[in-house]
């Protein structure tokens, strides 16, 4: 099989699913994992095979290594190969700091951080020349412009890291690691016109939300041969967030 396959963790809902739904318009077999909604799963698996593509929805649990593990050893079996993986799974602890719990502080750690590593670590047993690592960050990791998000912040900053080091690790084989950095993006979990909406845009220059097709659009560029070039980078795509 030389159909090249993509694995986007956390891809039924929001961002994932509209990034699994781009590569799959770009040519690529998608599996997807979910934590529990094995409804809007599914649903994602049958707009990717509308498109032409084979798709599989992988349940695992993100913030564990049994999970990861999982998530890419399914992936390969059921597809044959990997050759972009998208972490984008995720968790967003909200309250400061001094109100967290150490589990809470575990938990995120595991699936923002740890999560990323112990993936990427299984996936390049599987990735040749070309292979993509994307890592779904957030604006946050490079600023905090409200309280509340120190646990959040730290863990998204923690990737660009991971990506640079990633980056020299695998650069001579020809595989290339990068974050991409959302801003506000409009999705069920955080909609444009929901409570604390006015008080996010207001720390974009462009004082709007993004669109999930704003996210999917640059993974999909990093995921093609016109990113060779570009690797250890963090790319943001807030609205003027961060300038």
């Amino acid at each position: 099989m030389t159909q090249r396959v993509a694995l986007v963790t956390g891809g039924s809902r929001g961002i994932g699913a509209a990034i699994a739904a781009k590569l799959a318009e770009d040519g690529f077999d998608i599996a997807v994992t979910y934590a529990s909604n094995a409804t809007a799963a599914t649903q994602v698996v049958t707009r990717v095979q509308a498109l032409g593509r084979r798709a599989v929805a992988i349940q695992a649990d993100g913030a564990t290594t049994e999970g990861n593990v999982t998530a890419i050893t399914r992936t390969v079996a059921a597809l044959g190969r990997l050759d972009v993986l998208v972490c984008n799974a995720g968790m967003y602890p909200y309250g400061p700091i001094g109100e967290m719990s150490v589990e809470q502080i575990d938990r995120t750690l595991h699936l923002n951080v740890r999560a990323v590593m112990v993936e990427t670590m299984e996936a390049v047993k599987h990735m040749g020349a070309g292979g993509r690592l994307i890592y779904i960050g957030s604006a946050f990791g490079q600023r905090a412009p409200f309280p509340g998000i120190s646990l959040y912040s730290a863990t998204k900053a923690a990737l660009g890291g991971f990506a640079r080091g990633v980056a020299r690790d695998l650069g001579r084989q020809g595989i290339t690691a990068n974050v991409v950095e959302p801003g506000p993006i409009d999705t069920d979990l955080n909609p444009a016109d929901g409570a604390g909406a006015a008080a996010i845009r207001s720390v974009t220059a462009t004082d709007s939300y993004g669109k999930v097709s704003d996210i999917a659009e640059m993974v999909s560029f990093l995921a093609s041969p016109r990113s060779g070039y570009i690797t250890g980078a963090s790319l943001a795509v807030d609205g003027g967030l961060t300038a």
